[in-house]
């Protein structure tokens, strides 16, 4: 047989079985988290649940008491979208704050706005919740 041709067919094949290309990149998101298949899975989150509103002023991080704190303090180093896939424990949270200012030479706020920063992130992006 003709190697063209079965070039040809093949791809034929794979586009009525899987569809147009354009169709599947536009479905790829390349930001998506993968799935660890290590990690236990995690439960579905409740339909029901009220969305999150988000503040496209604050770099999308959740409205809601520290926000404003939080992203004026995270974004000197780096951007919100690493702060919004975590998911880590609220001892891990605790960690990584002293990580940051003791190894990374982070600026530390008065106690009283580190509170505010770390209670708002455990409550939006604690594994724990």
């Amino acid at each position: 047989m003709n190697t063209p041709l079965l070039f040809t067919r093949a791809a034929l094949c794979a586009a009525l079985a899987f569809g147009p290309a354009p169709l599947l990149a536009q479905a790829y998101d390349p930001m998506r988290p993968a799935g660890n298949p290590l990690t236990p899975a995690m439960p579905a989150p409740d339909a029901g649940a009220p969305a999150v509103e988000l503040d496209p002023e604050l770099g999308n991080l959740p409205v809601g008491p520290g926000a404003e704190d939080t992203y004026y303090q995270c974004i000197a180093c780096h951007s919100t979208a690493i702060i919004r896939q975590q998911r880590l424990t609220d001892a891990r949270w605790d960690y990584l704050w002293t990580w940051m200012v003791e190894d990374q030479g982070m600026y530390e706020p008065d106690e009283e706005t580190k509170e505010v920063i770390l209670t708002y992130l455990k409550t939006h992006f604690s594994s724990e919740r």
